[in-house]
């Protein structure tokens, strides 16, 4: 695997960014590496962090590069900052950012496929939540998208932080509409004529987020989107995202 740090300036943002970025390769001798790489453009995973982290966590508290080696697959890590992968009412406009530009650049900037068919995306925690509001608003980019852990539900997050929400939303009305209202996006997709993604959930039961992913669980359910569910005993931590991030890899439908 080709490992590259892209540092660029963003027009939507207004400021510089980051992404890190892998890229499939042929390799033969590697030690403890299985590596392989098509020779036409690569199909692509947008790997989301969390509220806390950056766009360096996943190959810090993971090995996503040896996970994803052996498949084929790059894997697109964006920096978003603590913006609930939202156009902020104080901040950036990182909904915008991550569902139109962000694509678009890493396409520009490596042999990256834009079909439908090649493109999946996953996170965990905030990341969760920012994999299916692409999944559910954008069903025309993606095939498939998982969340570990997902912050799938914004209104206790009012509650929870305060601040946090006032500045990334602003208010409950904004949180409770298109594109960041998932239940609602989802209600919207399954009515509509629009591709439906294949869609991956975990949660751990001892995890704080665990009730507001049997509430998404239950609405997804009753509307018949195609979800794969699984929980587990574990809490909020790396421990199961590491093992789940493979699990992952594992059900996303790369075909051959």
């Amino acid at each position: 695997m080709a490992f590259i740090q892209c540092d660029f300036y963003s027009d939507v943002l207004g400021l510089s960014s980051s992404m890190y970025v892998i890229l499939p390769q042929n390799a033969q001798s590697q030690i403890g590496m299985e590596s392989r790489a098509a020779q036409k453009k690569h199909k692509t995973l947008f790997l989301l962090h969390g509220l806390s982290d950056d766009h360096t966590i996943w190959l810090r508290r993971t090995s996503i590069e040896r996970y994803a080696a052996p498949l084929g697959l790059a894997v697109v890590m964006p920096a978003a900052g603590r913006s609930f992968y939202s156009n902020m009412a104080s901040g950036g406009d990182y909904w915008t950012f991550v569902s139109e530009e962000l694509p678009a650049l890493a396409r520009s900037f490596f042999p990256l496929s834009d079909r439908r068919e090649d493109n999946f995306v996953a996170g965990l925690s905030m990341g969760g939540y920012g994999a299916f509001k692409l999944a559910l608003n954008k069903p025309e980019q993606y095939a498939a998208a998982a969340s570990l852990s997902g912050a799938l539900d914004v209104s206790p997050f009012e509650e929870r932080a305060p601040e946090d929400f006032k500045r990334i939303y602003g208010t409950a009305a904004v949180a409770e509409a298109l594109p960041n209202n998932l239940f609602l996006a989802a209600q919207e997709l399954k009515a509509s004529c629009r591709p439906i993604p294949e869609l991956y959930q975990y949660c751990g039961t001892e995890d704080f987020l665990y009730e507001d992913n049997l509430k998404f669980r239950r609405h997804a359910e009753q509307l018949g989107l195609p979800l794969t569910y699984t929980e587990g005993s574990g809490d909020h931590s790396w421990a199961y995202w590491d093992a789940y991030i493979q699990r992952v890899l594992e059900w996303l439908p790369l075909g051959d």
